[in-house]
């Protein structure tokens, strides 16, 4: 069996004209996601690898994340296939996971994650907002394999916020 979760990045900053991979997080997005990560932990396997984006939104975002999971900041692998808003490519980096691995927590962006998530999962999602969490489990033994996997765990900081 492999899980998957999979969170899109908190919302950005377009105050200062950047490349878009150098954008930060907006405080809106800070907050976002202290909220959904406080709200996730119960959510989270016993083991797993984390990967992110190298953008700076998802570096951020999956810095929060780690600082209030206790996730070691040190063992999250930054992949540039990561920057990526194109569902086949996101799928093509998911199935290359080693097998050793049954979970993988991973920090990325839109479009991808919500055609992945619609593609893969078992109920539709209009759109995974920023700082969204999705988790999905298959059956499978093989990241090469997956197909359609259960829908587990969705938390969107609309939903916490008060």
């Amino acid at each position: 069996m492999k899980n998957l979760i999979l969170i899109r990045h908190a919302k950005s900053s377009w105050d200062i004209p950047l490349k878009d991979i150098d954008r930060p997080l907006s405080q809106r997005g800070i907050s976002d996601a202290h909220i959904t990560s406080h709200a996730i932990d119960t959510f989270l396997p016993k083991t797993f690898i984390v990967w992110s984006s190298p953008a700076k939104r998802a570096k951020e975002t999956a810095m929060i994340y780690a600082q209030n999971l206790s996730i070691p900041l040190e063992t999250i692998i930054y992949k540039d296939d990561l920057y990526t808003f194109d569902e086949r490519n996101l799928e093509n980096i998911i199935k290359n996971c080693e097998n050793k691995y049954d979970s993988l927590i991973l920090f990325g962006h839109n479009g991808a994650i919500t055609d992945f998530v619609n593609k893969f999962g078992d109920c539709y999602i209009d759109n995974v907002p920023t700082s969204g969490f999705v988790s999905l489990k298959f059956d499978e033994e093989d990241w090469k394999n997956i197909q359609k996997g259960k829908l587990l765990k969705k938390v969107f900081p609309r939903e916490l916020r008060s």
